[in-house]
């Protein structure tokens, strides 16, 4: 099975770009600097739009179907620990990124003592309607990873789990990431592993971690930076080493 790649956009042009060089998902953000914020709705329409792509795919060879898109919905990068207020607005905009047509929401919301916010996730979910559920790296911030997987796992809707491994870099928590791998296997949950991956380590990286999905943002942009536009060549040269990999 190849490992799937999913690349941040920020812009339409990043969309097109992480799609013709062979992303298998986008993760749709704006300030990509505060760890992602919800886009406006006219940028996940014409994201959603851009990465359908259905007749320009055929010249490019990538799948007729297009891409998924999933969008980030996090309405301030204070906290994951959110008041009512703030789930008025997410709640609204989870129903806004459906009807715009994506794939699915990242989300992520915590209590005050670093465990997972069932009630709020619960609601989340109701909002999303069948969408796919990542929990995006506020897992990351709870008190006990393996504990707050077995929560995760618990709701059927969680498909993705992003993570580092609690690690500011997952290129430091190997290990880690290994043993969520195991507890999530043969579940309906997928490790994303992501935050800190490079074109240079990834392909050690899956064989020691055993991931079967990879996230990129700043290792796939040019020179590195979380500001700069998606450079398609490293996008490219990533999905050949996961290929690779398969192979």
């Amino acid at each position: 099975m190849s490992v799937l790649l999913e690349v941040i956009a920020t812009t339409v042009a990043d969309a097109r770009l992480a799609v013709q060089a062979g992303a298998n998902r986008l993760e749709l953000v704006t300030a990509m600097g505060e760890g992602g914020l919800t886009p406006s709705l006219g940028l996940i329409e014409a994201v959603v739009a851009a990465a359908d792509f259905r007749a320009a795919n055929a010249a490019v060879g990538a799948p007729a179907a297009g891409v998924p898109v999933n969008v980030i919905v996090r309405p301030h990068s204070r906290s994951f620990v959110y008041d009512a207020d703030d789930y008025a607005v997410m709640l609204r905009d989870v129903r806004a990124v459906k009807a715009a047509g994506a794939n699915g929401v990242v989300i992520g919301m915590l209590t005050p003592d670093g465990e997972i916010d069932r009630e709020g996730l619960a609601r989340a979910i109701d909002a999303a309607d069948g969408m796919a559920i990542t929990f995006h790296r506020a897992f990351d911030e709870t008190r006990d990873l393996q504990k707050a997987l077995d929560v995760l796992l618990g709701f059927d809707a969680v498909t993705n789990v992003l993570t580092s491994g609690g690690k500011p870099s997952v290129l430091q928590a190997e290990s880690i990431v290994r043993e969520l791998v195991r507890q999530a296997a043969c579940s309906h949950c997928t490790v994303l592993a992501g935050a800190g991956l490079t074109v240079d380590a990834v392909a050690g990286f899956v064989s020691a971690t055993k991931v079967q999905a990879v996230h990129f943002g700043a290792g796939v942009r040019v020179g590195g930076n979380s500001l700069a536009p998606v450079d398609a060549a490293k996008v490219a040269q990533v999905r050949a080493l996961l290929d690779a990999k398969r192979s």
